[in-house]
């Protein structure tokens, strides 16, 4: 990893250590009508893990439900530049896919990033496959709805990640997805409890 990315996601990670000490010290209700200020990244030993998997498996065509402001993509870029692929973000938030923008230009990493603002379900319906890798990191009631719309276009050997399995709780949803990914029969799924909890599947070979 070089000077200019390492330098980018330490920047992230001190704000995050800030907006978390933030986060204790908020009623529920405030956090809640103020959640789209914070960045709730997956964290570095997740970054790490997301990397590590993408370049082991010389995954090309990365999918990332949720970029917010662009911790995770940073570290799917990376990985894109290493294995000679390209990310595809999707993010509702225009005001957040500009701020992951800049960051990217700074980290020497946008040429390897095409974002796709608006509903994620619907561009899911319009981006076509075959997809290497897809990262799951958005609000939790969309997580099956959109396993369903991936999981047909995931190449063989595929992996699928998605975060936030533990941490925040959200038994329901969270419990759901894990139901709904082991239910593939085409697909191994394992929990690994790492950062806030990641849901690591992989399609089995053709």
């Amino acid at each position: 990893m070089d000077e200019a990315l390492q330098s980018v996601l330490a920047e992230y990670e001190r704000r995050a250590v800030v907006e978390r000490q933030l986060l204790e010290t908020l009623p529920p209700a405030e956090i809640a009508s103020r959640i789209d200020e914070f960045l709730i990244p997956i964290g570095p030993d997740t970054g790490k893990l997301l990397h590590l998997v993408i370049t082991a498996a010389r995954a090309r065509v990365l999918v990332e439900l949720g970029a917010s402001y662009g911790y995770s993509t940073l570290w799917l870029a990376d990985a894109a530049r290493v294995t000679g692929g390209r990310v595809h973000s999707l993010e509702l938030s225009a005001k957040k896919v500009d701020h992951a923008r800049g960051q990217l230009r700074r980290a020497g990493l946008d040429a390897y990033v095409e974002f796709h603002v608006g509903d994620a379900l619907e561009t899911l319906r319009r981006l076509p496959g075959p997809f290497d890798f897809v990262l799951v990191d958005l609000w939790k009631d969309l997580y099956v709805p959109c396993l369903d719309l991936f999981h047909p276009k995931l190449s063989p050997n595929a992996f699928v990640a998605a975060d936030n399995m533990i941490f925040p709780p959200n038994p329901k949803e969270q419990e759901a997805y894990r139901r709904a990914v082991r239910a593939r029969g085409d697909l191994e799924s394992l929990m690994v409890p790492i950062g806030s909890g990641v849901e690591l599947s992989k399609k089995r070979g053709a």
